[in-house]
């Protein structure tokens, strides 16, 4: 398995697009963020964080075998806690301390293993410590999955 892991690490290309800017979005919440970016050499996830033109966060995830639920594909777990790190972290690139009250997932096409996709995020809204945050796991045509939580702000002495 460790001769695995050294080719797909020398596989898997997480550059950003034209006009994407590379950014630390996880130095903002700091070493609690583990699950998901925690291991960026791993078998489960790699992650890169960028921003667009625009200011909102966009992430290039890699889905390896650890994440697997149907034979050759991604569990559409590992898919949720994707959209819960990434659209949480939009929210706070955007400003706003928060936590996910609620996360709402719809699952579109199956995401097969070893997909390098994008998560596109865009804020919704913000009413007073409700965050609404959405976003869309793609690559190229195919959307596997859309996604839109509900951030409370945390109070301030956190």
């Amino acid at each position: 398995m460790e001769e695995m892991s050294s080719v797909v690490s020398s596989c898997v290309d997480l550059s950003g697009d034209d006009g994407w800017t590379p950014f630390d979005a996880p130095s903002l919440v700091g070493a609690s963020l583990r699950f998901v970016s925690g291991e960026p050499d791993g078998n489960r996830y790699r992650v890169r964080y960028y921003r667009n033109a625009e200011g909102e966060l966009r992430a290039r995830i890699w889905f390896g075998p650890e994440t697997e639920g149907p034979p050759g594909h991604s569990h559409g777990g590992a898919m949720a806690a994707v959209f819960d790190e990434v659209l949480g972290l939009a929210a706070w690139t955007a400003g706003y301390g928060i936590v996910v009250g609620n996360l709402n997932v719809s699952f579109r096409n199956m995401l097969p293993l070893g997909t390098v996709a994008t998560v596109e995020s865009t804020v919704l809204s913000a009413e007073g410590r409700k965050i609404k945050v959405q976003g869309r796991l793609v690559h190229g045509e195919t959307v596997f999955a859309e996604a839109e939580c509900l951030c409370i702000t945390l109070p301030e002495k956190f």
